[in-house]
């Protein structure tokens, strides 16, 4: 059980959870329009501000983050966050023990404080390997509804098929569980406004786990976008890459899977009933009756970060077109999608396009990046660096200095002046624990002293939206048209 809370713990979230505060706290669901919190000014970010920054030294992290300037001529910066030690304890449980629900785990687990109490599979050999891997003392069952019912039991870890994710959490907060929920949180769109309505009824804490979010490559860019360091925003990329059959899903099927072994019908759920396919059940993600393909997997991860950087509700017109060009085997899902996106003028920033692509066919190496592109730079940005670039090179006067230049310029011909650097690289420093540990420090601190917590129900829908919207599109051949603001598709 949740005691001993301390009054005070130093962790980077609460640099987020007061970007939240401006930008998020008064967006209260589908029911409402968004009430915005943030001035307009955002909209266009002082370059000046900026250059003087960089040429006096480098752009500072605020909170518990620290940049350390480098004498490497490259102009390379390093990033770092302190962490305290948490020692208060919070009692776990993951419904889906499969790789990423374990994964989960396991980094939870790094954070003090943290204990695993109960693990829930449909497949007994999950089950065993919980025991085997946390302790004997681990209670496991195939039905999620008993772990809720268990009073050992704080918060779940929630890492089952897309299809199962809405009902799960929905029941968890309504048993007074925290929940932490793999994206993309929702199988479909519609099934959003229950999760966040169970959010606000309950004041449980919830996060969706697109891990990114939380990373120092997103912090560090989310700073310099805010400080004008690439002016107004036009346009955005991203992509995602790989080249295996495990990364493209073919995930082992075990050898002993049978109907004894395996509860199917605990799987299927809600979904369409169908004899046993142990295909299916482990590699859940090529089929619609249970995964959200390439966009539901990847695209969210690239969504939940751009909004975080940008202060995005989201795009209002969608369109994806794609094809199964490699992984025939049996999927239901493209294995290259694109995706087209139309981003409304906001007060945190002017309209612009995004497009995102992923390819599960690549011959060279898997690769990911989001690429931010504005009227005077671009920025790069990645979970563990950022590389911005400015095409703008000439610093920005005042009005004594220009006047004196001019002086200058009639004795003595054109004087040139002193440029910051093209290009700046910012690299998190060696022993970063990464994006995965952060959100899930995120998350637990969230659970330890009630604050909101960035990525929750309404943030997840906003970046799980435009992503299943993605599916809409493609399987349907069409635009879809989406309302970020009032959560809702338009007609």
């Amino acid at each position: 059980m949740i005691k001993n809370i301390p009054q005070e713990i130093e962790i980077v979230r609460e640099r987020l959870a007061a970007h939240q505060m401006r930008s998020m706290d008064k967006r209260i669901g589908p029911d409402q329009k968004m009430v915005e919190s943030e001035a307009s000014e955002r909209r266009k970010p002082s370059r000046r501000s900026f250059l003087n920054t960089l040429t006096r030294g480098t752009v500072g992290l605020a909170g518990a983050q620290t940049v350390l300037a480098s004498s490497d001529p490259s102009n390379t910066v390093r990033i770092s966050r302190r962490v305290r030690d948490i020692n208060n304890n919070v009692q776990i449980a993951v419904i889906g023990a499969g790789g990423m629900g374990s994964a989960n785990v396991n980094t939870a687990l790094r954070i003090p404080g943290v204990e695993i109490v109960a693990a829930c599979d449909v497949y007994d050999g999950r089950l065993a390997a919980a025991r085997e891997r946390w302790g004997d003392h681990v209670y496991t069952t195939r039905d999620y509804r008993d772990l809720l019912q268990r009073s050992d039991v704080d918060a779940v870890i929630v890492g089952t098929p897309d299809h199962w994710h809405k009902q799960i959490s929905v029941d968890a907060m309504q048993a007074g569980k925290a929940v932490y929920c793999e994206k993309p949180m929702v199988h479909n769109i519609a099934e959003g406004a229950e999760l966040i309505q169970a959010q606000r009824d309950t004041g449980m804490t919830f996060q969706v786990g697109s891990q990114g979010l939380s990373s120092l490559g997103n912090e560090k860019a989310r700073e310099l976008y805010l400080d004008g360091a690439i002016g107004e925003l036009n346009y955005a990329e991203g992509f995602w890459a790989r080249n295996s059959p495990i990364g493209a899903w073919q995930y082992a099927i075990p050898e002993d899977a049978s109907e004894a072994t395996c509860d199917w019908d605990a799987f299927l759920g809600s979904a369409p009933k169908r004899p046993f396919d142990p295909l299916r059940l482990f590699r859940w993600r090529n089929y619609r009756d249970y995964g959200t393909g390439v966009s539901g997997d990847l695209f969210v991860h690239l969504f939940s970060s751009l909004h975080f950087i940008v202060g995005s509700n989201g795009p209002n017109r969608i369109s994806a077109t794609g094809g199964l060009r490699y992984w025939k085997d049996g999927r239901e899902v493209p294995d290259i999608l694109l995706g087209m996106f139309d981003y409304p003028e906001s007060p945190a920033h002017p309209p612009f396009n995004l497009s995102l692509r992923v390819n599960f066919v690549d011959g060279t190496s898997g690769s990911t990046y989001l690429r931010l592109v504005g009227s005077e730079g671009a920025m790069d940005v990645e979970w563990t660096r950022v590389v911005l670039r400015r095409n703008k090179l000439t610093a920005p006067d005042d009005v004594f200095a220009q006047a004196k230049g001019e002086e200058l310029q009639m004795l003595h011909g054109q004087r040139k002046e002193m440029l910051p650097p093209a290009e700046s690289v910012f690299l998190v420093e060696d022993g970063y624990w990464g994006a995965h540990y952060d959100h899930h420090l995120n998350w637990l601190t969230g659970i330890r002293e009630g604050k909101p917590v960035v990525e929750d129900a309404v943030f997840g829908l906003r970046a799980a939206a435009p992503a299943l919207a993605c599916n809409n599109s493609y399987f349907e051949d069409r635009v879809v048209r989406w309302d970020p603001d009032n959560l809702r598709l338009d007609s």
